[in-house]
């Protein structure tokens, strides 16, 4: 695909840079056209970037351009642009369905009479392995070799499936499983901060910019790598050349000030930034961090931050490129003529920051001087749920007196008891922390001196080490931590996502029985970035994120109870009185232990053969050919329904007559609420599906594992065994009320009767529907059930696309009206009107409510299908539709 359009403004100049020249689209040529952009976010460079390279007249025009310079005198617009991404990132749980999605593409296109070969990536993809580990083994130094044999056991049709998908398709690489997190893998290794194309026998330079299927591909921010993340439908729709359809964002300035004092780590930084943008309100905006605090930020104190972006609700967190960019590019090993082209790059384009560098000019802004930071957790089940470190104690105890409950009970075989408010998961996982050697060595530091004293972790503790690199292993290895960890229990369990995803693993018999047989509220320790209700264990009611030492820390004390500003760890060999002051590592020690241990020549090792994989990735069975061959009795891999009998042309859109309300829910329902990635019961619709099809329970594996089945996923929709549908009050679980017959039944069974009967559905909730990881199959789910829309309060940004997406219309309650101000029960019958007559981008539409007494009542409804290009996903029943006729048209 081409990376330039025909340039009317003429700003095509050359670059020279590590002894090399490069053609580059110059922002400062184009502001003698469009007026002085000096001032414009970083961020909104990039993107001005893009539009000035591909203006084309057609999908970019010179007005597009201009609005960049409206947008300075407004700090806001109205404009909608069409903007390409250089790539896509992707990892495997929402990979495997997007080339699922790609395959029955290819057989789409065939049975239209075109090629199978016009489906295929235009922009170079990667997709990284790294959902599927989980911690079945741990707490020895064996753990790392058996979760590998038991991922590559349950996994290996799926494997399989990717191997042939890497081999069939072009500009697609698939990083094997045991590299590392993608957002690490990306951190480290891919991303280039400024990317190149040949083109016309010419060098092309541009800013390095991507959409990911996983929320947290904003990481990458931190190295000033513009890009976030999107569901698998909008990012395949990227890949096959589709520009991605937004409005100029508003652009919110976080400034920083200031140094983190002694014993705070970047950990408790993202805590009180997180609670601090949630509070301002940045759903659907850019943040930009700035100020003197940029200075004595390292780059993965940086990435800390941009990981977190979907937890503090903004589109991306970015940070612009500047002197500690490069530091960190040849830090991981990257070419030096690369650095040099990223230095000269910026600051041709205006996009290098250092002291002198003017503010630029943001919608709005707040400030935080980062030495007021203190030492925090968040949670119990969001994780913008800030708590201090002194206050987690009395909040779990508060907890636990609300709920009328102290409770202890004897574990079988074992000299010791467990009780409300113990810790039985600690976790050292996620990249959101382990692509940060500050607070990796801290961790590791902290374990040697708890050894030393004679400290030891409780025995009713499930302690694991999920790096989301290699190269941590390395530098734990050259510092001498290793045997540390390992002796308190957190020996390498994998690289990969683990406890953060909900890949927890069980716990040990007797400690899952004792908390089942006395219903007990116990915790999770996790360095993670979500810790939503149900998502990291079903057994783990409070779920805390922590920074990797304080994760730690807890596995010794093994009570959420304990204040560790206060009160001992245990007892030293010496029977000496323990505190967490007493082992913790001084700032200066951490970064004395990072400059003499973390070297280039790790990352360099590490990536050099990092698309070759393990000997078991290498001796998976995989065919050639261009179209897949479907195995009709895979439970892992399965055709799905979204191109059958689709005619060439899109039908007319329709008014919902006649909904039913499956589901009524309350605010911050998450993606996991809706599209569950644990556990798969035996006793609900997906469990019942795999029994039929001979599959034991023992290897159910995960519904993040199944996401290329359709069959199983769209039964565990809305299956979370934490959500509470109030269609059917005093009820927790996937259920709702039958309205006909008044009976209470899962919801994939209600859904399929209504189906039955050609009753159309839809979903009603409250504040931030949506909210979490970036799930394409929370809609996919959603519209094979058969809603046809979703009223909410608000939504978050990546799930409303996603809806859309799919041909599910998402609505919003206006002049606070809302499920409860309307009285609505689930007994009501709804209609949406206005759809016929025409969409628009936001309009309104009239939904009549039906009660069940015979009164009507009517309100207005904001349509959230935000773009022209939305409304014609829209009436092609989805995006993937839409770009395959799109494709049969060219």
């Amino acid at each position: 695909m081409s990376v330039t359009g025909q340039d009317t403004l003429k700003t095509r100049r050359t670059l020279k840079a590590g002894g090399k020249s490069y053609d580059y689209f110059s922002i400062e040529e184009a502001s003698k056209t469009l007026g002085d952009v000096s001032r414009l976010p970083f961020s909104l460079k990039v993107l001005l970037e893009n539009l000035l390279r591909y203006e084309d007249g057609r999908t970019v025009k010179v007005d597009d351009l201009k609005q960049f310079a409206a947008w300075l005198g407004e700090r806001k617009s109205n404009a909608e642009i069409a903007y390409r991404p250089a790539r896509v990132l992707m990892q495997d749980f929402t990979g495997v369905p997007a080339v699922v999605d790609l395959a029955a593409m290819r057989d789409a296109m065939q049975a239209l009479g075109g090629s199978a070969q016009r489906i295929n990536p235009l922009v170079p993809v990667d997709l990284v392995i790294d959902h599927s580990v989980m911690v079945d083994a741990f707490g020895n130094d064996k753990a790392f070799v058996a979760n590998v044999e038991n991922e590559f056991e349950r996994n290996r049709e799926r494997y399989e499936f990717l191997r042939w998908g890497a081999s069939a398709f072009h500009n697609f690489r698939v990083v094997p499983p045991g590299t590392g997190i993608c957002h690490q893998v990306n951190l480290e290794y891919l991303a280039q901060v400024v990317w190149t194309a040949t083109e016309d026998g010419k060098e092309i330079a541009y800013p390095d910019t991507l959409v990911g299927t996983d929320s947290h591909t904003t990481m990458v921010n931190g190295l000033a790598v513009l890009g976030w993340g999107v569901g698998g439908i909008e990012a395949e729709a990227a890949m096959l050349g589709q520009p991605v359809s937004m409005v100029i964002p508003e652009v919110i300035g976080f400034k920083l000030t200031g140094a983190l004092r002694e014993g705070t780590t970047a950990t408790d930084l993202v805590l009180r930034v997180t609670e601090m943008l949630r509070k301002k309100g940045v759903v659907g905006k850019f943040v930009e961090f700035y100020g003197p605090g940029l200075d004595s930020m390292t780059l993965a104190d940086r990435a800390t931050i941009g990981n977190m972006a979907p937890e503090y609700g903004a589109t991306c967190g970015f940070f612009p490129i500047d002197k500690e960019v490069l530091n960190y590019m040849r830090l991981t090993g990257r070419d030096e003529g690369r650095v040099a082209l990223v230095e000269a790059y910026a600051k041709a384009q205006g996009m290098w920051r250092d002291a002198n560098t003017p503010d630029p000019v943001f919608t709005d802004s707040l400030e935080l001087d980062i030495g007021t930071v203190e030492p925090a957790l968040a949670g119990p089940k969001r994780p913008q749920d800030r708590v201090l470190l002194s206050g987690v104690a009395p909040q779990i105890k508060k907890m636990l007196d609300d709920a009328g409950t102290n409770r202890s009970v004897q574990v079988e075989g074992e000299n010791y008891q467990i009780s409300d408010g113990d810790v039985v998961i600690a976790a050292i996982t996620s990249c959101t922390n382990t692509s940060n050697p500050s607070v990796m060595l801290a961790a590791g530091l902290l374990a040697r001196n708890a050894v030393a004293k004679g400290l030891k972790v409780k025995p009713w503790v499930k302690t694991s080490l999920a790096p989301g690199s290699q190269v941590v292993t390395d530098y734990y290895n050259a510092a001498g931590l290793t045997d540390s960890l390992d002796a308190l229990g957190f020996n390498l369990v994998g690289y990969g996502c683990t406890t953060c995803i909900g890949n927890s693993g069980p716990l040990n018999e007797p400690i899952a029985n004792a908390i089942d047989s006395a219903d007990l509220t116990v915790g999770a320790v996790l360095s993670g970035n979500r810790n939503f209700e149900g998502r990291v264990h079903p057994q783990v009611k409070a779920n805390y994120l922590a920074s990797p030492p304080l994760v730690v820390a807890y596995a010794l004390a093994g009570s959420l109870k304990m204040n560790l500003t206060e009160e001992p760890l245990g007892k030293g060999s010496d029977g000496q009185d323990v505190y967490l002051r007493d082992i913790w590592p001084s700032n200066q020690e951490v970064a004395d232990t990072i400059r003499q241990f973390v070297t280039p020549e790790m990352f360099r090792e590490r990536y050099g053969n990092v698309f070759e994989g393990p000997k078991e990735w290498r001796d998976l069975a995989t065919t050639n050919s261009e179209v897949y061959r479907w195995n009709g009795g895979s439970t892992y891999v399965k055709n799905p329904p979204y191109f059958e009998d689709m005619p060439r042309e899109p039908g007319a859109v329709s008014d919902v007559t006649g909904g039913r309300i499956l589901t009524l829910l309350a605010d911050s329902i998450t993606t996991d609420h809706i599209s569950p990635a644990g556990s798969i019961k035996r006793d609900g619709p997906a469990g019942e599906y795999l029994l039929e099809h001979q599959v034991r329970p023992g290897d159910f594996n995960s519904y993040g594992a199944r996401r290329g089945n359709h069959e199983v996923m769209m039964r565990g929709t809305f299956a979370n065994i934490r959500i509470k549908n109030e269609t059917a009050p005093g009820t927790e679980g996937g259920v709702t009320k039958y309205a006909p017959t008044g009976e209470v039944m899962p919801i994939y069974d209600a859904a399929m009767r209504y189906m039955a009967d050609g009753v159309p559905l839809i979903a009603i909730a409250g504040k931030e529907y949506g909210t979490g990881s970036s799930r394409d199959w929370a809609a996919k789910g959603t519209r094979l059930l058969g809603i046809k829309a979703v009223i909410a309060e608000s939504f978050e940004r990546i799930h409303r696309s996603n809806l859309v997406g799919m041909g599910v219309l998402p609505l919003e309650f206006k002049d606070g009206q809302t499920r409860k101000t309307l009285g609505l029960d689930g007994s009501e019958v709804i209609d949406i009107v206005g759809v016929e007559q025409g969409l628009k981008p936001r309009m309104d539409l009239t939904c009549r409510i039906h009660r069940a007494d015979g009164k009507v009542d009517e309100i207005q409804l904001r349509c959230r299908i935000d773009t022209l290009d939305e409304v014609d996903y829209y009436k092609h029943g989805g995006i993937l539709p839409y770009v395959l006729r799109s494709l049969m048209a060219a």
